[in-house]
């Protein structure tokens, strides 16, 4: 009866409109004052627990050099490749949208900075060629779910932080799924864009041009390249990583493209150390709701309940991927992750999923939520860019959302799709 009340005062101080952090704090505070005051003075002690982690000095690190692309040029860049490469097969933004997705989802490992990066260039573009409003914002959003998928990716992060799976492991275990998402995403795209004369018309070749725009375009992608290879490859751990991706996108703005400024620098470290704490405040409070769920036996609880249903693994699996895109439609990404995780890994493992496969089902899932209101981060962050109402947004991006749902349900069901490559790459798990 306690941890229903734990719950109605997080509900209660979300509806009055506290921020997240504070409402999951105060049920928390609130439980202990009327149910164990003997715990309180554990509160400040369970918090810096929760965040003190060398794991989360990557996090702040990638949503850093994210910022630095942004304003170093190298956002631009990746654009101008896309559209090379995507132009022999009369190629329209749209594309262009998916696959400059897939390459800045390996660098910022974020799909909110995704939609604010990509989405402040390609929406204004994309209208300018023909695209309808709401089509463009679609595509950017839908696209922009890819972020915390392909590796390198923060919640990912998060994720190994609360179950200790391996954080090359589940870059990798990422890696096809978002892939997947991705080539999906593409053909869909292609093909309402053909139906509905989207697509440019065909532009003769232009050999400097081309040469020029992959040349430049190569410094921008190497930095993703650089990340994979040496975190799963044991050259260094995802906090060194995160730190040689910040270098190089300083190295590479103010020496190669030359568009990055030290006034710019200062701007990312701000947006970076306000994104960063807004994280980690509701990190630390998380980790004491997730510690009197705990005592109140509530993982037990949750075991049980599907252990009794005597339903196969792949229908546990499916029952799940229904339960994660609920919860990521109210609940934002790391907070969900961390309430999650605690509570049903443990059953998970008995019907025979990974910690890995596991891992990815949450993290698809939970991605969709970001594109579903009345939370949905991508759909706040490209209506400050379009000023569409989210839910025009969201009806938008609808159709491609249905290729992340595809994927969702075969890494459920098939867990190869998320297994077959950290074992080629010889980890254990």
């Amino acid at each position: 009866m306690a941890v229903v009340y734990l719950l109605i005062g997080l509900i209660a101080f979300a509806a009055i409109g506290a921020p997240l952090a504070f409402s999951i704090g105060a049920s928390c505070i609130t439980y202990l004052t009327t149910s164990a005051p003997q715990f309180l003075s554990m509160m400040p002690q369970r918090i810096w627990n929760g965040t003190y982690s060398e794991l989360m000095i990557a996090m702040p690190l990638f949503m850093l050099a994210g910022e630095l692309m942004n304003t170093g040029g190298i956002t631009t860049r990746i654009i101008n490749f896309c559209m090379e490469i995507l132009r022999p097969v009369h190629g329209g933004l749209g594309e262009v949208n998916i696959v400059a997705s897939m390459i800045f989802g390996g660098i910022s490992g974020s799909s909110v900075a995704d939609t604010s990066a990509l989405g402040s260039i390609l929406i204004p573009a994309m209208q300018k060629e023909g695209y309808p409003a709401d089509a463009s914002a679609g595509i950017t959003v839908a696209s922009s779910t890819m972020g915390m998928i392909i590796p390198p990716s923060t919640p990912m992060i998060v994720y190994s932080m609360v179950s200790g799976a391996s954080v090359g492991a589940l870059f990798m275990a990422g890696a096809v799924p978002g892939i997947m998402i991705g080539l999906v995403q593409l053909v869909l795209v292609y093909v309402i864009s053909m139906r509905k004369h989207w697509h440019p018309k065909h532009v003769a070749f232009d050999g400097a041009r081309f040469r020029r725009n992959i040349l430049s375009g190569i410094p921008a992608l190497l930095m993703p390249l650089f990340i994979i290879v040496c975190v799963s490859g044991g050259i260094c751990t995802a906090s060194e990583s995160a730190g040689v991706a910040v270098l190089y996108s300083v190295l590479v703005g103010f020496f190669i493209y030359r568009e990055l400024t030290w006034k710019a620098v200062w701007s990312a470290l701000k947006k970076t150390l306000v994104s960063s704490s807004c994280v980690m405040i509701i990190i630390g409070f998380t980790q004491i709701f997730t510690w009197i769920l705990t005592i109140q036996k509530v993982p037990e609880i949750v075991a049980g309940f599907f252990m009794n249903m005597n339903m196969p693994g792949w229908g546990i699996g499916l029952l799940f991927d229904v339960l994660i895109l609920i919860i990521g439609t109210f609940i934002d990404v790391s907070p969900a992750i961390l309430m999650l995780t605690p509570i049903m890994l443990p059953v998970m493992r008995y019907f025979g999923f990974t910690d890995l496969q596991f891992g990815a089902m949450m993290i698809v899932g939970l991605a969709i939520g970001l594109v579903t209101p009345p939370v949905g981060m991508c759909l706040n962050a490209c209506n400050k860019i379009n000023k569409m109402p989210i839910v025009d947004i969201f009806k938008a991006a609808a159709p491609y959302l249905l290729c992340n749902i595809i994927v969702l349900v075969l890494i459920s069901t098939v867990p190869a799709f998320t297994t077959w490559l950290p074992a080629l790459l010889g980890y254990s798990f």
